[in-house]
Formats: structure tokens, sequence, C-alpha cells
């Protein structure tokens, strides 16, 4: 008993020298990136609510969200968690995505889970984020809903196709979740230009009938 009690207290005082490293593959090791842009009535409808997320309250008017700059492999995987000797960002530069991303805590976890493996500063990886949610155009007939639809997830990628012209139908997915409009996540290039998606993530949603709330 008294040696498992030594080796315990052994096993703790290493992880407490240890670096707080996040277990995860090499920074800036990727092909390419994914932006995600998530119909904020459907987060709302499927977790917001339950967590009242102030995304959710009344008085915002929420469309399509920044959900993540993503990186990517060719083959369909994705780094995640990655080390990284950048340092974590500030909470006011995670309060500044808010408008973007509908809280400051999503930019946190989208950093910690993604933004680490970009290589970049988190910083410069924000920015990026930023720059590459502006660069395209969300159709603005989903803002102008005045009661729910339901529609064929086809019908949300031709109005993405149609807003932004240089967009192909291989750059884009669209996908569903619980029979609703989930996400549009574009693929582009590491100098964020638009490019053809990779395996795992040219999987559209094939729903007919898919429901899409209006903006709250």
């Amino acid at each position: 008993m008294r040696q498992i009690r030594r080796l315990l207290l052994l096993i703790s005082a290493v992880w407490a020298a240890a670096p707080l490293w996040a277990e995860g593959e090499r920074a800036g090791d990727f092909d390419y990136y994914v932006l995600s842009l998530s119909w904020s009535p459907t987060w709302c409808a499927l977790e917001g609510d339950a967590r009242h997320s102030p995304q959710c309250d009344a008085s915002e008017d929420f469309g399509w969200v920044l959900h993540g700059l993503w990186p990517q492999d060719e083959d369909g995987g994705y780094p995640s968690y990655c080390r990284t000797p950048k340092r974590d960002p500030s909470r006011a530069e995670t309060a500044a995505m808010a408008d973007i991303m509908g809280t400051d805590g999503a930019a946190w976890y989208q950093w910690k889970k993604h933004g680490r493996c970009s290589g970049l500063s988190a910083g410069t990886y924000l920015g990026a984020a930023r720059l590459a949610y502006g660069a395209v155009k969300r159709p603005e007939v989903f803002r102008k809903l005045p009661r729910e639809v339901t529609l064929p997830a086809s019908v949300v990628e031709q109005a993405f196709l149609k807003a932004n012209p240089k967009m192909t139908p291989d750059m884009i997915t669209v996908t569903c979740k619980a029979g609703r409009i989930q996400e549009a996540r574009i693929c582009l290039t590491r100098k964020l230009e638009l490019r053809d998606c990779g395996a795992g993530v040219d999987r559209d949603c094939t729903l007919e009938d898919a429901l899409l709330e209006p903006i709250r």
C-alpha cells in the first residue's frame, strides 16, 4: 500500500512539473481551411436556448455566425488541440469576436480546439477568421424569412453560389442536424482563397424538407 501511495505521489509531482500542453498534433501541419458558418436559430433551438446563451436573446439578430476556421487535411482528418508555443488570446481579443461569433466563449473554444493548430498567433488567427468570414457573402434572402420554412438543403447551397459567383458546388457543403439546416462549410486555401473541398468535407445534406427557422 505504501508503495502504491509513493507511486501516486510521484505521478502527481511529474504532472505538476510538466508543461500544460494539450494533447494533439503539431501546430501548422495541415492542408487547407474549412470556414464553418452556423445558422444561429438552429444552434439556439438545439443547444443555445438550454444554455441560456446571450447569442439567443430576443434582442439579438444573428443569422449566419462564424462557427470557426478549421485547419483540415486532404484525407478527411483534421488536427485539434495542437501543441503550440503561441500565447492564448486575451479576454479582449475573444470578446472582440462576439459580433460575428455570437459570444466570446465561442472564440475561446475555437482557438483552443482549432486555432492552436494553425501555427499562427492568436491575434493573427482571429484576424484571419474575421477576414475569411467577411470575404464570403451570406445570402440576404435568409435574413428576410417571415416564418419557418422547409426546403431542400440544396436550395441553401444554391443561394450561397448565387451570392458568391466565384464559388463552385465543390467548394461548399451544407450540413443538417436533427432535420434542420445547420451549417454552410466553405473550403479555403491557407491563403484564404476558395478551393475544392477534400475528402470527408464534401458530403452535403440530402434532406428535401430541412427546417429553416427565421432570425429571432
